[in-house]
């Protein structure tokens, strides 16, 4: 008798005498072989759904030619009332050059599109946002990713958006389009990759110490991979307290310290260099040096397995939190690293436990700067995010196997879109006149209204399951190959 998968608890389908390595093999082949077939299936993830109806032919004359030309001179007369007779004031755009996408590298725009409209998928759902993938072309004549082309087609789209979310794009031009919008653009601009996972990051650390009886202030943190990634987690854990003299960083050539002159007079680096200049104050060389009783490790580097070796884990303090975050597979397997001392683990992966991404904060913190009307994002605004997330697990489930609150709980994004809002007024950023209660309420109405138009059309076969045969199928495939 065949078993039936369960896609929510694959593990229990598969085989009890599975090795913890080909159980994560199968689970990496098993995901991306459904995700291939469902993707084609549905033709992607996302659609237009209009909010005003039709009840009759004459609507047509309110909605479009003649009735459209009132709201259209009310806005040329006062331009603010775009927000308010438009969707404006609720739309994102994502915009990517692919030049950096997930682990997988230069893919280019075509391919992040498939990711984008993942991204766009998630404010839908758990920020009651309307995103846009765009996609574009930022090669300049020389065939190299041009910033300057993604700065001037942000300013292009400004009009019809509330704020602008950077994704997957390569370093360093991803610093200088966010740094330059951040002080030319007339709407906020969220680089997800950069701030939003330094944001996840974060939270996630404040209850990994607070589990393991740790303070941020005198921990030894080593940070693997200096990108976009950990340059942000590194400025974002530094904001919390973090001790810079305890804090070392590697990029592919080793760890960063203040003479490292390949790093110095290199423009494209300067994020970098000035993190030579405030961290690795004994200026440590080797991995074993560094990893010698440090209490943190977070890892965002490049696709594993077998990126930390677990000789290094064995080196860490005790009760020591790893964080291997690469994508699609992380730099040291969990169970790897466990079995090798660490006492926390988180990957970015949602098949294990702990799954530090940034979609638990994303959604959160754009709906909460859409609602106040903020002028911008700033670090602290995501810091407070990052605490709002950080307490909902601990009001919770919080231990070393569950340090941050599952995707799934709707409370998390009203609650850090309160706290971004609050935050945002604070800091003298915010708008419109809303306080953090009206944001919480707001956004958890819109949420179970989104929730319920998901329930009706999977209710009435609108939106079409894939049949259990075919899920079958591909599992059993899967298990072929792997064993």
């Amino acid at each position: 008798m065949k078993i039936k998968i369960d896609l929510s608890n694959l593990e229990k389908c598969l085989p009890q005498n599975i090795s913890a390595q080909k159980k994560d093999q199968f689970k990496t082949l098993f995901y991306s072989k459904m995700a291939l077939l469902m993707h084609e299936m549905y033709k992607g993830k996302i659609t237009s759904f209009p909010k005003a109806a039709f009840w009759g032919p004459a609507w047509l004359n309110i909605w479009y030619t003649p009735g459209v030309s009132a709201p259209t001179l009310a806005i040329k007369k006062q331009e603010e009332k775009a927000y308010t007779l438009t969707n404006r004031a609720n739309k994102v755009a994502i915009i990517s050059d692919g030049s950096r996408v997930l682990g997988l590298g230069n893919c280019g725009p075509k391919s992040a599109l498939a990711v984008m409209e993942g991204k766009a998928l998630l404010m839908n759902r758990l920020g009651a946002i309307d995103a846009e993938p765009l996609c574009i072309n930022s090669l300049n004549e020389k065939g190299l990713n041009d910033p300057q082309k993604i700065i001037d087609f942000a300013h292009m789209i400004s009009p019809s958006y509330s704020a602008i979310n950077l994704e997957d794009i390569s370093q360093p031009n991803c610093y200088k389009v966010l740094d330059t919008l951040k002080e030319t653009y007339p709407i906020p601009v969220w680089h997800d990759d950069a701030q939003g996972t330094a944001c996840i990051t974060c939270a996630a650390l404040i209850n990994a110490l607070k589990v393991a009886g740790k303070k941020i202030d005198k921990v030894k943190i080593i940070l693997f991979g200096a990108g976009a990634a950990n340059t942000s987690i590194a400025a974002f854990l530094l904001t919390l307290g973090a001790d810079p003299k305890k804090m070392i960083l590697f990029d592919s050539k080793g760890p960063l310290h203040k003479n490292r002159t390949d790093l110095k007079n290199n423009p494209a680096y300067y994020k970098q260099w000035g993190l030579c200049q405030k961290t690795n104050f004994k200026q440590i060389n080797s991995k074993e040096e560094a990893f010698k009783e440090a209490d943190v490790l977070i890892a965002f580097s490049r696709p594993g397995p077998d990126i930390i070796a677990p000789e290094l884990i064995k080196l860490m303090a005790k009760r020591a939190i790893v964080f291997a975050c690469a994508n699609p597979v992380p730099e040291i397997y969990p169970e790897q690293a466990i079995e090798a001392g660490a006492f926390i683990v988180g990957t970015g992966r949602g098949d294990f436990e702990n799954q530090i991404n940034n979609s638990l904060c994303f959604p959160g913190i754009l709906k909460g700067v859409l609602l106040c009307g903020a002028k911008k994002i700033t670090d602290t605004m995501a810091l407070a995010a990052a605490k709002a997330i950080a307490k909902r697990a601990q009001d919770t489930t919080l231990n070393r196997h569950h340090i941050l609150p599952d995707k799934t709980d709707l409370e998390i994004y009203p609650l850090q879109a309160a706290a971004v809002a609050a935050q945002a007024k604070k800091e003298g950023l915010a708008t419109i006149k809303i306080t953090p209660k009206q944001v919480y309420t707001q956004v958890k109405e819109e949420l179970l209204f989104r929730e319920e138009i998901n329930n009706l059309l999977i209710k009435n076969k609108l939106i079409k399951k894939p049949t259990q045969k075919l899920v079958q199928a591909v599992f059993e495939q899967t298990l072929k190959e792997v064993l």
